[in-house]
């Protein structure tokens, strides 16, 4: 029984060290989930820190994928702007939601607003030596007004818009469009940018923000 937990105490004592290692100094760790993302069947670590380090909108967020090599935790990739800073979620407050791991595939979930409500999905696939995002779901409205839903896949290019309109009078009709949008190159570091990326959709002349 002694040995079992003397073994037990050296594993988490391993575990501890090696998750200092990678953790940016000061930070605090908000989130941790784990699951095969490059196709090895050995499952990576993801990690998302609070760091002490402050943006426009709060403290700024640093996601780590860790991959373990020759019992050795490393990190094979990370990125400051997949996750929106602490208060990026206007009046309600911090944006962050969840990040899951579904057949291989990172989900990120972050929302926020007040009275205009927005929230989205990002996905990504490690290919070509790095996470790309090949999905994008989003939604963003107000209750009485309308509610606008998007679900673009990058991987095909094609982009679904659904815009259901219950203020007629100011914001007329509801509508729809299905566009393809091909090349955009998308990943874990280039992910959020001080201009939002703008596809504006030939047919109803909507915009839509990545």
């Amino acid at each position: 029984m002694k040995k079992i937990f003397f073994t037990l105490s050296v594993i988490i004592s391993i575990f501890c060290f090696a998750q200092k290692e990678l953790q940016p100094a000061g930070s605090e760790i908000l989130d941790t989930v784990e699951g095969d993302l490059d196709g090895d069947k050995i499952p990576e670590r993801v990690v998302i820190y609070t760091t002490t380090d402050e943006g426009e909108l709060g403290k700024i967020r640093e996601i780590q994928i860790q991959k373990k090599s020759g019992g050795t935790w490393m990190v094979l990739s990370k990125s400051r702007n997949a996750i929106l800073e602490s208060a990026g979620g206007g009046m309600m407050g911090d944006p962050y939601q969840e990040t899951t791991i579904e057949k291989g595939i990172l989900n990120i979930t972050q929302a926020g607003g007040s009275s205009w409500k927005w929230g989205y999905t990002d996905k990504y696939r490690f290919q070509n030596g790095r996470f790309e995002l090949i999905g994008h779901s989003s939604t963003y409205g107000r209750p009485v007004d309308y509610w606008t839903e998007v679900d673009f896949n990058l991987s095909t290019g094609q982009l679904n818009y659904n815009k259901e309109v219950e203020n007629t009078a100011e914001y007329g009709q509801s509508m729809q469009e299905i566009y393809i949008k091909k090349g955009l190159k998308i990943d874990l570091q280039n992910r959020n940018q001080k201009e939002p990326r703008k596809i504006i959709l030939p047919k109803t002349k909507e915009e839509v923000y990545l």
